[in-house]
């Protein structure tokens, strides 16, 4: 039964993209960046300050560590992920980020000393290969004549963007309680995002987007993380690891469902080299990381 719990949330995550594409003409893509972290801060602190009080010294002494996730997972994760679905379909963005444990793989090797193995060379290679199908739209000559599109490269700096971030939660090892430390990187992440915030051409709230911003600072940013951290505390990250590949799956269903969007072979062959890339590193690979909740 528990099992339930992460794929729930890989399904909140998966409607989270959908959200991503209905914003599309809704809402600014810099005020719901910034509206859907501030809703998550508010509905959390009456929980969490008093755990903030009580860390405050551990919190300050390493703030610019927490600052700098929460940059990486909050602001810029997001926030590239909102302006890409002006271009970017909702099952390309879905596939796109479902690069994430790969791209978590391979950057593990500089940062955390980690050394490659043929699992990781060949899943490298067999993702890159999908990836180049799934940003050309089936011809990769393209991207040699015309280069990558201004969407998909956002979409794919937001994979590399939380990636990162879960490498640095595993390197640095902060001795901030979890949901602690996840209250302070939104505070740090929202701080980031005022200035967007402040020049965006329109921050009504209408609606039209309101729900959007309720799925998207309730759902996504707040039960999601916690039925999958709750999971992960139960059943172990290595139980739990293989439910994180369900997220593009699961978009892409959603995509055809409630976008009306088409499901076309580079789609089917481009994801499922992706994920079978993904399956190849991490079965050669003991994981170097721990699957860590999605801020999305």
């Amino acid at each position: 039964m528990l099992y339930i719990l992460p794929v729930l949330a890989a399904l909140i995550w998966a409607g989270s993209t959908v959200v991503n594409r209905l914003a599309v003409g809704a809402i600014d893509p810099a005020a719901i960046s910034f509206y859907r972290w501030l809703l998550a801060f508010v509905l959390l602190s009456p929980w969490l300050l008093p755990g903030v009080w009580r860390q405050r010294q551990l919190i300050a002494r390493h703030f610019w560590q927490l600052f700098s996730l929460g940059v990486l997972g909050m602001a810029l994760y997001q926030s590239l992920a909102y302006f890409a679905a002006h271009t970017v379909s909702a099952m390309s963005m879905g596939l796109i980020l479902g690069t994430m444990p790969l791209l978590t793989l391979l950057l593990a090797i500089p940062l955390l000393r980690t050394r490659p193995t043929p699992g990781v060379c060949l899943g490298g290679l067999l993702s890159f290969v999908g990836l180049a199908l799934l940003i050309s739209a089936g011809q990769p000559c393209r991207l040699w004549a015309e280069g990558m599109g201004q969407g998909e490269l956002m979409m794919l700096l937001a994979s590399v963007s939380y990636a990162l971030y879960c490498l640095l939660l595993k390197r640095w090892q902060l001795p901030v309680s979890t949901w602690v430390s996840l209250y302070v990187q939104i505070f740090c992440g929202l701080l980031v995002l005022i200035p967007a915030f402040l020049l965006a051409a329109s921050v009504q709230l209408t609606a039209q987007n309101i729900p959007l911003v309720v799925y998207a600072g309730l759902f996504a940013s707040g039960l999601a993380p916690g039925l999958w951290n709750y999971a992960l505390a139960i059943l172990g990250a290595e139980r739990i690891a293989v439910f994180m590949n369900l997220v593009p799956l699961l978009t892409a269903v959603l995509a055809v469902l409630m976008l009306d969007e088409a499901l076309h072979g580079y789609h089917a062959i481009g994801g499922g080299l992706i994920l079978l890339g993904i399956v190849l590193a991490q079965g050669r690979l003991k994981p170097v990381v721990e699957p860590l909740a999605q801020g999305d």
